[in-house]
């Protein structure tokens, strides 16, 4: 079986396909339309993020038996239509779901401390301890949406704590001896912290907006490392104005190009778009680059040297067994 590797990845991935016996060929550059021309050669390709492939693309790989994902989700892929025609999907969100919690609860234990305010204000000369006392984790109710792998490593980075975890999910009986699963109403009249873990999906784009947030009971921390087209930047941003959310960590933010490595369509965040931001940065982003109980990552919660290596050997496992 011949496969088309379109993303570097961890050497591991070449190099054990190859000793199971498939054939690799790597193409990291040409455009989507160069690949499209030979794709129908392959039995198998591997992807992170690079382009999406969709029903054209799907209907030239005439020969194709597996697409493998190299991260958790499959929304750059047409999974439907790939079903269709008998094309077998893998993703490997056991890779870096371990990363992923530990990224959020990082994230959530520097925002409750003010740790990125404190660091910035001693680089610039201020010592100013009344005005960054923190908060503490413990007494809190701490809510998951989404009780996937993402959302089950965050709740077991968070057994050490005095706290109370809870999820709301699509699905029924996900939860377990770290979370416990309630009503959506439950959980808005609960939380103190929200953590989204959601793939992105038609039901997923968009979940976060005003409407949504006026539902919770309680001003709420928001966490967000899994999509950034789950929230509606400009409601977070009244919503932070107003103190219905009292801080946010965003791993991900919903201007970010469909391949992740870019922050724009057009262009990534230079230094020049920071010294011009009324003419190339979005009003809403404008404030959360200042705003003190805001903290940005970009798009690493699941990007760590372990998960690189944990997300190529899944794939390999899992082709393994199904085409060995």
């Amino acid at each position: 079986m011949k496969i088309l590797h379109l993303d570097t990845n961890h050497p591991l991935l070449l190099n054990q396909l190859k000793g199971f016996g498939f054939t690799n060929h790597e193409d990291y550059t040409s455009s989507k339309s160069v690949i499209e021309n030979k794709i129908k050669t392959y039995d198998g390709v591997i992807i992170r993020s690079r382009f999406t492939i969709d029903k054209q693309f799907l209907d030239k790989a005439t020969q194709l038996k597996f697409i493998g994902r190299v991260g958790a989700g499959l929304e750059n892929i047409d999974v439907d239509y790939a079903k269709q025609k008998g094309i077998h999907l893998i993703a490997a969100p056991e890779g870096n779901r371990n990363a992923v919690g530990e990224h959020t609860l990082g994230m959530l234990l520097s925002l409750f401390n003010k740790l990125n305010k404190a660091d910035r204000e001693i680089r610039n000369g201020k010592w100013l301890r009344e005005d960054n006392r923190g908060i503490e984790l413990d007494g809190k109710t701490v809510g998951i949406i989404g009780y996937g792998n993402m959302g089950k490593a965050f709740a077991k980075k968070l057994r050490g704590f005095d706290i109370e975890v809870i999820c709301y999910d699509i699905k029924d009986n996900v939860g377990d001896m770290n979370c416990k699963q309630v009503s959506l109403q439950e959980f808005q009249e609960s939380v103190d912290v929200v953590s989204l873990h959601t793939p992105e999906t038609p039901l997923t784009i968009n979940m976060i907006n005003t409407n949504f947030i006026n539902q919770f009971k309680k001003p709420f921390w928001l966490l967000n490392t899994a999509r950034g087209k789950s929230v509606v930047t400009k409601d977070l941003v009244e919503a932070l104005k107003s103190g219905k959310i009292l801080g946010a960590g965003l791993d991900v933010l919903e201007y970010e190009k469909s391949s992740f490595e870019n922050l724009f369509k057009n262009d990534k965040l230079s230094d020049n778009c920071l010294t011009e931001r009324s003419r190339s940065v979005p009003e809403a982003f404008q404030y959360l680059i200042n705003a003190e109980n805001v903290l940005l990552s970009p798009h690493v919660a699941g990007w760590t040297i372990e998960s690189k290596e944990k997300l190529a050997q899944t794939i390999v496992d899992k082709i393994k067994e199904r085409f060995c």
